[in-house]
């Protein structure tokens, strides 16, 4: 008999299991198309072999002396031959999808670096371009190089070798990036009869102070993405990808995501366990499909991301649809589909997950303002590489990294109808997923009409939803252990909402708003600046004003800059593309440095959020 009842249970099981399969197939003209598409890009991906920039030129080295004394200094060139009806971008390329050339070099301790000076551009007309002139390199075009020997060199041959990082493109495409290896020696000696000036015809066109002149901070930098595919191969560019997808879930952008999709699946009555897995997976997918969808118009289109929430109007229908979730939770109406599209679904449970999918969307626009240096490398290798179906891939993937979480917090909160005795305190448990709906809601709709009073409205949601929540809701009060729980996540809320208001009153850095004519004379002074790129709807900008800008030791150290707000809320705008155009900004929040000699401390820049300590650390770098 208890075989009997093993088996009878396992076949029941197995009958709910394949019934629910049966029910999301019936989702099939969503989901099935999305593996459809993924299964075609695989397959296209992994066998297509591209032409690669490093076809269209030839690279030779040399250096100005055979030897060198110990305490002197020497020059290098690295001639780049490109071949005829085709370019390379500048070192700074005019459009921020595009790599600029950029030379990396390893070198031994006894060698230090000066400057580098990459050739003069020319401006260039491609067709893709949309009338816009084009910074560009062609023909034969020298890169020179200054290094300083160190006085206590050892004598000795020296190697030096690194990779030059071009993107090649004729007036109808850019090809894939190359990282093309280059490397040169050099003899320090300490006898000045060994040092013989080379008769290199490459050093006659050199020119101090001509041309694009950086120093090698500023020339080190690549894009990661296409490093990381050029070095590791695709399958490893994306198992990395997935994973800096998961790590943008310790930004602060990804807060609004985790109460909401606690409140989605906290709210349903579903307790079977596979179909809640299934609707969460369901809900992931949606994330995925509407943040790849965003990142790739974005890529494509030179946008900024995230920038979707730019409008009032997205902005407002975002937060009264949270709030209408929200009354859902305090039991005023149950959410259904109507019965004509339920009919036509399969029945309720393929309407869910219709509602999942839909609400995953939603969520993904939360997602676009998550940004980081990983994410504009991404930004700008799918805009360099020009395909939509590439680009859409790998934004899925980074998607599906971001998303991962939210497959186990959606399951397991979905879960909590089925706890035992979960009548009395589930009611209160809906209401607390209530609150947030209604305080994430009017963060969005303080976004749309009133940005900056959006921080207080959520100080007193926390405040007056502790108050509720822990002493004027009456569920459960005949229960001394429920009301003591209750009580202390209403002491929790409260306490953080007086938080959240002694930081709002804090002292913070005084910024000025940006304009031309300021900014000019800023430069004209020779004064340090900073720059904020920041958007109202920029939820890591809130937090970089909240937490770190309040910090003393901040404060202090901006003391010595000029600080400059740049509003790019409207990023459509003129002012705003200019800017941008000017400053390369793919994503807010930015942080650009200026040192004293009017140049940008690249390695300093800051995109998105970081912590004040870290943030310190950037401002180090400026002089």
């Amino acid at each position: 008999m208890l075989v009997d009842s093993h088996q009878n249970s396992k076949r029941y099981y197995s009958k709910i299991i394949l019934r629910d399969i049966i029910q999301l197939m019936k989702f099939r003209n969503i989901l099935a198309l999305l593996s459809i598409v993924v299964l075609a890009l695989n397959v296209s991906l992994l066998h297509a072999q591209p032409v690669t920039s490093a076809s269209k030129l030839q690279v030779t080295t040399e250096t100005s002396q055979t030897a060198v004394l110990a305490g002197e200094s020497f020059q290098a060139v690295v001639v780049m031959n490109i071949d005829d009806g085709w370019h390379i971008n500048a070192n700074r390329p005019t459009l921020e999808w595009l790599i600029g050339t950029t030379l990396n070099l390893d070198l031994p301790d006894a060698i230090q670096p000066r400057d580098i000076q990459y050739p003069p551009y020319i401006e260039f007309e491609f067709s893709f371009a949309q009338g816009q002139l084009l910074h560009v390199y062609e023909g034969e075009s020298p890169i020179f190089l200054s290094f300083d020997v160190a006085q206590d060199a050892t004598v000795g041959d020296f190697e030096i070798s690194g990779s030059l990082r071009v993107q090649a493109c004729d007036d109808q495409v850019c090809l894939a990036p190359s990282n093309i290896p280059v490397s040169f020696s050099i003899r320090i000696t300490d006898s000045p009869d060994e040092v013989t000036t080379t008769d290199i015809t490459a050093f006659e066109s050199y020119e101090p102070g001509s041309g694009n002149f950086v120093t090698f901070d500023q020339a080190g930098e690549q894009n990661q993405i296409a490093s990381l595919i050029d070095e590791s191969g695709l399958f490893w560019a994306f198992v990395a990808i997935f994973f800096i997808g998961l790590a943008l879930n310790l930004t602060p952008c990804v807060y609004p995501m985790i109460s909401v999709t606690v409140s989605i699946f906290g709210g349903q009555t579903d307790t079977n366990m596979a179909r809640v897995f299934l609707k969460a997976l369901t809900y992931v997918l949606g994330i995925a499909t509407m943040y790849s969808v965003l990142g790739v118009v974005a890529a494509l289109s030179g946008g900024l991301f995230g920038s979707a929430l730019q409008s009032p109007v997205v902005l407002a229908i975002i937060g009264l649809l949270l709030m209408g979730l929200a009354l859902s939770m305090f039991g005023l109406y149950e959410i259904q589909m109507p019965y004509w599209i339920t009919s036509k679904l399969g029945g309720q449970s393929a309407s869910g997950f219709i509602g999942v999918y839909v609400s995953g969307l939603v969520v993904g626009v939360f997602a676009a303002p998550c940004i980081g240096p990983p994410i504009i490398a991404l930004l700008a290798f799918v805009g360099a590489n020009g395909d939509p179906f590439f680009g859409f891939w790998s934004f899925f993937i980074l998607s599906l990294g971001l998303g991962f979480p939210y497959l186990i917090l959606g399951t397991f909160s979905g879960l909590l109808q089925k706890l035992p005795k979960s009548g009395v305190w589930m009611i209160w448990v809906k209401k607390v997923f209530g609150i947030v709906l209604v305080g994430v809601g009017l963060f969005y709709i303080g976004l749309a009409f009133f940005a900056k009073l959006t921080p207080w409205i959520l100080a007193a949601t926390l405040l007056l939803g502790g108050i509720y929540l822990g002493f004027l809701e009456r569920s459960g009060r005949d229960k001394k252990g429920f009301q003591a729980v209750k009580m202390l996540v209403g002491v929790v809320s409260i306490v953080f909402g007086v938080l959240m208001v002694q930081n709002l009153t804090k002292p913070s850095v005084e910024w000025t708003p940006y304009s031309s004519e300021a900014y000019e004379l800023a430069l004209a002074e020779g004064s340090l600046i900073v720059l904020d790129f920041y958007a109202d709807w920029c939820i890591p900008c809130l937090e970089l004003d909240q937490v770190t800008f309040v910090d003393e030791g901040v404060i202090t150290a901006l003391d010595e800059f000029k600080r400059f707000k740049v509003d790019l809320t409207n990023f459509d705008s003129e002012e705003s593309e200019l800017l941008r155009q000017q400053f390369e900004i793919i994503g807010v929040p930015t942080i650009a440095f200026i040192g004293s000699d009017g140049q940008e401390v690249k390695s300093a820049r800051v995109i998105g959020f970081l912590n004040p300590e870290d943030f310190l650390e950037q401002v180090e770098k400026v002089d």
